[in-house]
């Protein structure tokens, strides 16, 4: 499958159309953003490690029933997708107290949360993704009622599952952002999942394993991507 043209350049990746009006290329680069893209820095490597670390993570997923809208890998920084129609509201489930919800709430990082938090964030940089609630979605028209409930049952379902994944491979999955969008009038999985998304925590050492280490400048970004890709047995070669 060839890339046609650019469609979008992201903080991350670039987005290409192909002849095929249903898919995507998604190329993943090597650029680092922190602070809604005021940041940003390159690492060799990154782009590759996200695009193997999401397709695994897609692969997973699409295994446990969630429908995503991975095809396949292309190259080591590309993936076919299908086109989806964006839904402009971030999903986020938090297990564990970590970044904005300690600082609005004032509470202890690393507090467990039973049950998890659900958030929902407006995507718009500009506004920093300011936080909403289902009765906004439903004012704005942002997404309707059902395909919300549908949003939010996918997300608790892929808690459940990358958990699990994560516990087995002795990391703590304290939070994560999930984007999502309708394909032939589906709710899919879109977007990637990645540590520049999540928030991972090596279970004994508690030590930051994302891009926490970028955003508070702890060094040693990709050794980290690198070492939470090996743990789960994701070829990088």
């Amino acid at each position: 499958m060839q890339k046609v043209a650019e469609l979008y350049r992201g903080k991350a990746k670039t987005v290409y159309t192909t002849e095929d009006a249903d898919l995507l290329v998604l190329e993943f680069r090597n650029d680092t953003s922190a602070l809604d893209g005021e940041r940003i820095e390159q690492f060799d490597r990154k782009g590759m490690v996200n695009n193997k670390f999401n397709y695994f993570i897609m692969s997973k997923l699409e295994e446990a029933g969630i429908p995503t809208q991975m095809v396949r890998l292309l190259s080591d920084t590309e993936v076919l997708v299908k086109k989806l129609d964006m839904v402009p509201v971030e999903c986020v489930i938090r297990n564990r107290a970590a970044g904005s919800l300690v600082r609005r709430l004032g509470i202890k990082e690393g507090l467990e949360l039973n049950p998890p938090v659900f958030d929902l964030f407006l995507k718009n940089d500009a506004m920093h993704d300011p936080m909403i609630n289902e009765s906004y979605c439903q004012t704005f028209g942002w997404v309707n009622e059902s395909n919300l409930a549908r949003m939010k049952a996918l997300s608790y379902q892929a808690n459940q599952v990358l958990s699990k994944l994560f516990d087995e491979a002795g990391l703590i999955l304290v939070d994560f952002k999930l984007e999502f969008g309708l394909f032939k009038g589906e709710v899919v999985l879109g977007d990637e999942f990645s540590p520049d998304g999540s928030r991972l925590w090596d279970k004994t050492t508690l030590n930051k394993m994302d891009k926490d280490r970028f955003r508070q400048s702890l060094g040693g970004l990709i050794e980290a991507y690198e070492e939470v890709a090996h743990r789960l047995g994701i070829n990088l070669d």
